[in-house]
């Protein structure tokens, strides 16, 4: 029985010929393609770009070059990948939870200003699904507290907030290009950003603090008598990695077409569903990274023998996400209730999304799940 993958990539032969045109340079680090990828992304956010291995080092180094670390806070919601906190705490900082908007599952910034103390030092944003809620109330609330604003913008490469695209107007904004993300690179992400104290800094931290590294490597050189002057990491993307973001940059328009459509045809078979809730975007600015449902009434026992069924019956689901203070590493006894957050989340089913999805699968994803509601 064909299994309805809930995520995938899209490659095609211009991927493997890129892939292979480097293979054939013999020339496998971070060099000449990654400064070309940057060179790109740097054009389409109209500010500068800088290529990291992963998210989750996007978010890290971004962090780490704010000066973030040991005795500091940043507010978060709970609901969001993982990645979001282990960033957080991988700088020595703490991880601050919060509620989220149960209409967007972006952060609720009442609950976040509630959470505030002389420690908390920057908001880490989560654009939930592709999208990014009231941005401009989020920046007005960082502006009022004196907060920097990290983007966790992994899910919405290629949405627009405002008629500009996200991150091109963010204080930091940070992108994933992992192999299931609206464009992959294989893994990989980027940091964007016009503070470029941010970006010289990271660009050093990438490559193991060693100072002025990247401008050799775009040379394909190395650096032999150097200095370092703070802790770095071995987070920079190759080659073989920006080749193939490179030829998915440019199918981003055609990727984003087909999400919305799919989004689309979920809203409009889901909508006369009494127990079925979703949520409500703009899809003229909206690119969907995935489609999150809520089935009212559901328990997590529930969810998962729903999850078997549909998988029986050749569906594959996914839940995003486990809120991150119920897990033991960021639990905090003494923290007030996210009460919105943990009525939410026994609820939320992601169904399929990427761009190999037809018409016809969709049909048979709504058709296998109100069968078994």
């Amino acid at each position: 029985m064909k299994l309805i993958k809930l995520s995938k990539s899209n490659l095609s032969f211009r991927e493997r010929a890129s892939v292979t045109t480097v293979l054939n340079r013999e020339f496998l680090g971070m060099g000449t393609e990654v400064k070309k990828f940057e060179s790109d992304l740097s054009n389409y956010f109209s500010r500068p770009a800088t290529c990291v291995s992963n998210g989750t080092a996007a978010l890290h180094l971004s962090l780490q070059a704010l000066n973030i670390g040991p005795g500091d806070e940043v507010l978060v919601q709970t609901i969001t990948y993982v990645a979001s906190f282990q960033a957080i705490s991988a700088t020595g900082a703490k991880p601050i939870a919060c509620d989220i908007d149960p209409e967007t599952l972006t952060i609720d910034l009442k609950d976040a200003q509630r959470r505030i103390t002389s420690r908390t030092k920057a908001i880490m944003l989560v654009h939930y699904a592709g999208g990014v809620g009231d941005l401009k109330s989020a920046y007005q609330f960082a502006k009022d507290f004196g907060l920097r604003v990290i983007e966790d913008a992994a899910h919405a490469f290629g949405s627009k907030y405002d008629g500009k695209l996200v991150g091109s107007d963010a204080d930091i904004a940070c992108f994933s290009f992992d192999g299931i993300k609206n464009i992959t690179s294989g893994e990989g992400g980027c940091v964007v950003s016009s503070d470029l104290e941010v970006i010289r800094k990271i660009e050093d931290s990438r490559l193991l603090g060693v100072e002025n590294d990247t401008n050799a490597r775009f040379s394909n050189s190395r650096s032999w008598d150097f200095d370092v002057k703070a802790q770095g990491w071995r987070y920079h993307m190759s080659d073989i990695m920006a080749a193939i973001g490179r030829t998915q940059l440019k199918r981003i328009n055609d990727f984003s077409i087909i999400r919305k459509s799919i989004a689309k045809d979920y809203d409009k078979a889901l909508s006369k569903q009494q127990r079925v809730s979703f949520f409500k975007q703009d899809y003229e600015s909206i690119v969907p990274h995935i489609y999150p449902i809520r089935i009212l009434g559901l328990t997590v026992e529930n969810r998962e023998c729903l999850r078997q069924k549909l998988k029986e019956k050749g569906v594959q689901v996914g839940i995003h996400y486990k809120p991150n203070h119920l897990l033991s590493f960021f639990s905090d006894s003494l923290a007030d209730p996210l009460h919105k957050a943990e009525s939410v989340y026994p609820e939320l089913l992601s169904l399929p999304l990427h761009t190999e999805l037809t018409k016809a699968d969709v049909k048979l994803v709504v058709s296998a799940l109100l069968s078994e509601i």
